[in-house]
């Protein structure tokens, strides 16, 4: 779990929790993973996004009392042929994983179908934050669980299927800059790694450059 920054224009940050659901990594860049996350396309952030793809997303894991911060640039795969405002995959990982033959939308479906019928199920309920026009009793008409692809039941279902996986998307960050504290020794350590790339003759490799700072 990860708490996950954005700017909402003009100047106004943003943070909600998101869930991390796997790392995604070239072969060529074995030390940059992209953060894989998802999102529903139609939420304030992916505008956010649109405008300003720069973030930042922290971890805490208290049993070991460490804190990540991650600065870096988001990206959203959204469903093939939408045609809103968002911040495409692009940069030297992405190149590479499409020269690897990594298809971006069977990984969308994929992680889709992997979701619990529970969490499918509340991509097809109406656009989140926006106001609850009937009330607690609205949501009694919203469906609460939705079965693999596939496996509907009826058309009513397919319905339901359709609408969740067009509002499902992709969210990925790459990594730019890493903050990491650890509380649990004493005293407090903290480094900063920075990412940089390295030329050698036709080939690039990505690297971080670890400062330590005071925590």
């Amino acid at each position: 779990v990860m708490q996950f920054a954005t700017i909402e224009a003009p100047a106004t940050p943003r943070v909600r929790t998101l869930i991390q659901r796997a790392f995604i990594t070239a072969s060529a860049y074995p030390t940059l993973p992209l953060i894989l996350s998802t999102t529903d396309i139609r939420v304030p952030k992916v505008t956010q996004l649109a405008a300003n793809a720069i973030v930042e997303a922290v971890y805490w894991t208290p049993s070991t009392q460490e804190q990540f911060r991650i600065l870096g640039r988001a990206s959203i795969v959204p469903e093939r042929g939408y045609r809103g405002a968002y911040p495409a995959p692009r940069g030297v990982v992405y190149e590479a994983l499409d020269k690897e033959g990594f298809n971006w939308e069977a990984k969308r479906v994929e992680t889709f179908d992997g979701m619990s019928g529970h969490m499918k199920a509340t991509w097809c309920r109406p656009v989140p934050g926006t106001p609850l026009e009937g009330g607690e009793d609205e949501m009694k008409g919203w469906p609460k669980t939705l079965p693999k692809l596939g496996e509907a039941r009826n058309d009513k279902e397919r319905r339901n299927l359709e609408t969740a996986l067009s509002n499902f998307a992709l969210l990925l960050i790459e990594p730019f800059e890493v903050d990491y504290v650890e509380f649990g020794v004493p005293p407090d350590r903290r480094d900063r790694r920075t990412r940089f790339e390295r030329d050698w003759e036709d080939e690039c490799s990505v690297e971080f450059k670890e400062t330590l700072v005071v925590p």
